[in-house]
C-alpha cells in the first residue's frame, strides 16, 4: 500500500513553515515518527527554503509531494526553474562563517538518498529518499 499527498504553495515567506507543517502532519497520520519523521522535517525546510530563494520564478510558487510505502518515504520539492548550469542544485563547502550554502549538505547527511530530475513542461524536481516503515493507513 502506497500513501501519496501533495500541496502547492505561493511564493512567500511563509510557505517554508506552511510545507514543514504539511509534511509533518502527514507523516504523523501515516505513523512516522521519531528520528524519521525529523529528518524529513529538516529536509523538506531546506528543500523549500531553495525552492523559494533559487526555483521559483516570478508568479510562481511550489509543490511538495510526499509518498510512503511500506518500507520508505520519499519527498520531492518541484519547481519552475529549469537545470541549467548556474542554477543546478549541487552540494556546497560552507565555511564557519558562510550565512548560506549548507541545505543541500543537510540533505546529503540526512536522507539515504537524494537527485535532481527535469520536470516537465518546465522546472525540476529535488527528491530525498528515506528508509522508514510506516503504519500505513489511508490519507
Amino acid at each position: 500500500m502506497t500513501n501519496e499527498l501533495h500541496k502547492y504553495f505561493d511564493a512567500e515567506r511563509r510557505a517554508v513553515g506552511r510545507a514543514r507543517e504539511f509534511v509533518v502532519t502527514s507523516l504523523e497520520v501515516w505513523g512516522i515518527t521519531g528520528e524519521p519523521a525529523e529528518d524529513i522535517r529538516l529536509c523538506v525546510s531546506e528543500l523549500a527554503s531553495n525552492a523559494l530563494a533559487h526555483g521559483t520564478r516570478r508568479g510562481h510558487g511550489f509543490l511538495v509531494r510526499i509518498r510512503a510505502d511500506e518500507d520508505s518515504v520519499r519527498l520531492e520539492v518541484h519547481d519552475s526553474r529549469d537545470i541549467s548550469p548556474e542554477r543546478q542544485p549541487r552540494l556546497e563547502e560552507a565555511t564557519d562563517t558562510d550565512t548560506a550554502g549548507r541545505g543541500l549538505s543537510i540533505v546529503d547527511a540526512l536522507a539515504d538518498d537524494w537527485g535532481v530530475d527535469v520536470r516537465s513542461p518546465y522546472g525540476k524536481v529535488v527528491w530525498s529518499h528515506f528508509k522508514a516503515a510506516p503504519a500505513l493507513q489511508p490519507a
